[in-house]
């Protein structure tokens, strides 16, 4: 029977879980290309003057690093599309279970689910990230100085089962811990919670949560206190316990957040107004889109925050492979969570295609539609950009403090900007293209369908 539920629902929700798979793919191209350069680089075949470059570069922990950011990552990323992808399916499980099925065959068939969509995927991104990435990641190093030219770059099959391990652990907790829960509701009350949606944090997530952000802010004031390199080493930890907080009280955070957003956006007229009642109105649903958004602008504003606030003061912001190698890590980690934000964007929007149909029988234009979802895009960009800001100058402060004196960073008006825009650039495609698609076809069609 699980496999059965399994099959319909991919076939019922192939975005959902093209989404699944394209997160999975991107995941396992970035482990494969980590694992390709830490064995490259640790291997016994290297010369002892090459060894002491590599060591004294600090090249292997640069890449054990990233292994374990990239690892991290896929757990965040996975964990928040999958939760949107079961999300869709609460009614059609709730009324699987009306008819008899059990807790147990629900989440094997979630997890059959996620299986299905993460391990091809994960093959193919193995054999891109030692075919593609690994190699440019190996050249740009080499070019920075970072590794000896002697050192070669070869393709370890160990990439394989870690990409496989990654794909197949990530994606099976990600579907068990979204579908427990649910599954283990009476029928009648997991119909009623499939239509009204659930209000609620669980009993452990509020405080983990509260646990997590205290944590980080703890570790900051303690941060501040110590010599600028120690304060720079812990910053990542910081970064992590902060956004892990976010994500575990995600609609607590994202509901406050997007009603300040959305105060200056309720003048510009009827659509903006209704864009933003829909976002305060739904947290938890429009939360899984702010959270990988949230990771983008905190990692990108932290990482790019310490070197340039480093060039303003001291006229350096480091080696340029030093720099070089912090923004590549910090344009994997972006790509990361933009992927999994447009995911959830897409599903969310695909979700909605009776909601807008129905819109439109009752008078509403297309275009007032096209306005609606553009501004639904916007408040959604400003929550992440808002609680992504907040984090990212809890995280600086101690570092800049004790390095410069001051806990404030110099970051040029471009790069904020830049950042800002392309925010909401990739939340008003990854909402319009799948709004568009939706409004195809009769809308009294849809309705009755």
């Amino acid at each position: 029977m699980s496999t059965g539920l399994a099959r319909a629902a991919l076939r019922a929700h192939p975005a959902a879980f093209a989404g699944t798979a394209v997160v999975a793919l991107f995941a396992a191209t970035v482990v494969s290309a980590s694992t390709t350069v830490l064995t490259a680089t640790s291997s016994g075949d290297i010369s002892p003057s090459a060894r002491h470059t590599l060591t004294t570069n600090g090249v292997g922990d640069i890449a054990a690093v990233l292994l374990i950011g990239s690892v991290y990552m896929s757990i965040f990323v996975v964990v928040a599309t999958m939760g949107t992808a079961v999300a869709q399916q609460h009614r059609e499980l709730a009324l699987v279970r009306a008819i008899g099925a059990r807790p147990r065959q629900v989440r094997r068939a979630v997890v059959l689910q996620a299986l299905t969509a993460s391990v091809p995927a994960a093959l193919i991104g193995c054999a891109l990230g030692g075919a593609l990435l690994a190699p440019f990641w190996f050249r740009g190093m080499t070019d920075h100085g970072l590794i000896p030219a002697s050192v070669p770059c070869r393709f370890s099959w160990l990439a394989l089962p870690v990409c496989l391990g990654v794909a197949v652990v990530t994606s099976a907790l990600a579907a068990l811990l979204t579908s427990v829960r649910f599954s283990l509701l009476r029928p009648a009350r997991a119909l009623a919670e499939a239509a009204a949606g659930r209000r609620r944090l669980g009993v452990l997530r509020a405080p983990l949560g509260v646990l997590a952000i205290a944590g980080a802010s703890f570790l900051a004031v303690l941060l501040s206190r110590q010599a600028p390199d120690e304060a720079n080493s812990g910053a990542f930890l910081v970064l992590l316990l902060f956004c892990a907080g976010a994500g575990l009280l995600g609609p607590r955070l994202v509901g406050p957040a997007a009603a300040l957003v959305s105060v200056p956006l309720g003048l510009l007229g009827p659509g903006a107004r209704l864009a933003t009642r829909n976002v305060r109105s739904q947290p938890r649903r429009f939360a899984a889109a702010v959270l990988p958004l949230v990771l983008v602008v905190g990692f990108g504003l932290t990482k790019i925050a310490l070197r340039t606030t480093a060039q303003h003061v001291t006229g350096s912001a480091g080696s340029p492979g030093d720099v070089w190698l912090d923004y590549l890590g910090t344009g994997l980690y972006a790509g990361f969570a933009a992927i999994a934000s447009a995911n959830t964007l897409v599903m969310i929007s695909l979700e909605r295609r009776r909601d807008l149909a129905l819109l439109r029988v009752v008078g509403s234009q297309r275009r007032q539609i096209r306005a609606m979802a553009f501004w639904e895009a916007v408040v959604v960009a400003g929550t992440a950009l808002l609680i992504g800001t907040v984090i990212a100058l809890a995280t600086l402060a101690p570092i800049l403090n004790t390095a410069f004196g001051s806990p404030l960073p110099y970051v040029p008006w471009a790069v904020a900007a830049s950042i800002a825009l392309g925010t909401v650039a990739l939340t008003a495609t990854s909402t319009g293209v799948p709004v568009q698609v939706g409004m195809r076809g009769r809308a009294i069609a849809v309705v009755q369908g």
